[in-house]
């Protein structure tokens, strides 16, 4: 389950508008759609106060991330698989949206099951668990999305 949509309004009238000069807000906004089908609400937060009150900050991070998760020896599958993992061992929330995100990149269903065994070997049932609870979630999100 994701956290509730921030209200954009609300930030602009505290914090201001966007103000990144190299890259509007849809522009930073393209690779997340790309990527998952969709802006992430904590990363919309993101792009949106820190475009406002730090735009250069903005612009490091975005490029650190561009630079740390798309490196040319994987494809962006392998890469979000084991981005998946990694964040499924720190039973972190964040592993759904890399899971989305493998299975955007191609990524079977019992490719997705192979990382969560594998945590499961490190981190137990805890993980097995939620990494089951993150498959059926991202079942029933691509079911409705094919409707």
């Amino acid at each position: 389950m994701l956290p509730p949509r921030i209200d954009t309004k609300a930030v602009q009238a505290a914090m201001g508008e966007y103000a990144d000069k190299d890259q509007t807000l849809a522009q930073r906004a393209a690779i997340y759609q790309e990527l998952l089908g969709f802006v992430p609400p904590r990363i919309e937060a993101r792009l949106n106060v820190t475009g406002a009150l730090d735009p250069k900050m903005l612009e490091l991070q975005e490029s650190m991330r561009e630079h740390g998760m798309y490196p040319k020896c994987f494809d962006v599958k392998t890469a979000q698989l084991m981005l998946f993992g990694m964040l499924l061992m720190d039973m972190s929330d964040a592993a759904q949206l890399h899971g989305i995100a493998a299975r955007r990149g191609g990524a079977s269903w019992e490719e997705m099951q192979a990382v969560i065994n594998l945590c499961f070997l490190f981190r137990g049932l805890p993980a097995a668990n939620r990494g089951a609870e993150i498959l059926a979630n991202i079942a029933k999100r691509e079911s409705e999305a094919a409707v």
